[in-house]
């Protein structure tokens, strides 16, 4: 298994969307913020800003400052020009490195579920909704993307294919009770468990 540490490296992949006049502080080291800042809680660019303010020093360091961490504003114009899809591929292919060996004779449960996002709707839209595949042994998320205009069980078939499913059982609920989505998981090498009228079965 992969150290934690790797994380800085991993994250050296994901392309500085700053000027070079903005180029106070190392990516690498405002990313690992966010990341660790939202794994203990943080929501938000205050929120990111308090938590690794309130390290030491020591912590600063090991991440890569080398002055007083950022203020709020810096991480909210990063996080705003920041190449999301990069950054997410960057995290997917560090968590698979970080999580457990499963044995050749086991499986690894993973969860596909949507979720509409609170305080997203829009005047005169729809509020965002996420697809997402949590590894429910170390409850990690493992792939996440927004459904967009169409349904949750439409975009799941090219979501799943972000994700190496051989060695893995997808479960899910009835919106996922499909033929096209469960030949989607066994031609990749997976196995399904799905909810259809309040009972699990195979289709």
């Amino acid at each position: 298994m992969a150290p934690a540490g790797s994380l800085l490296h991993a994250l050296r992949q994901v392309p500085d969307p700053r000027g070079a006049q903005g180029r106070r502080f190392s990516l690498v080291a405002m990313l690992a913020t966010i990341v660790s800042s939202v794994l203990c809680g943080a929501r938000g660019p205050t929120a990111i800003s308090e938590w690794i303010r309130s390290q030491d020093p020591e912590v600063w360091h090991w991440l890569g400052y080398f002055r007083k961490p950022p203020k709020p504003g810096a991480f909210r114009d990063l996080l705003i020009a920041l190449d999301c899809d990069a950054f997410e591929a960057v995290l997917r292919e560090w968590i698979d490195s970080v999580l457990p060996e499963v044995a050749d004779d086991d499986l690894s449960a993973v969860s596909l579920d949507g979720k509409t996002l609170c305080g997203t709707m829009s005047p005169h839209g729809r509020a965002v909704q996420l697809l997402s595949l949590l590894d429910q042994r170390s409850g990690c998320v493992l792939s996440q993307q927004a459904v967009g205009d169409t349904n949750e069980a439409k975009a799941a078939i090219p979501f799943l294919k972000t994700l190496l499913l051989e060695g893995r059982v997808i479960t899910g609920d009835a919106m996922f009770c499909n033929r096209e989505i469960c030949r989607e998981i066994t031609d990749s090498g997976g196995h399904y468990l799905v909810l259809k009228q309040a009972k699990a079965e195979r289709i």
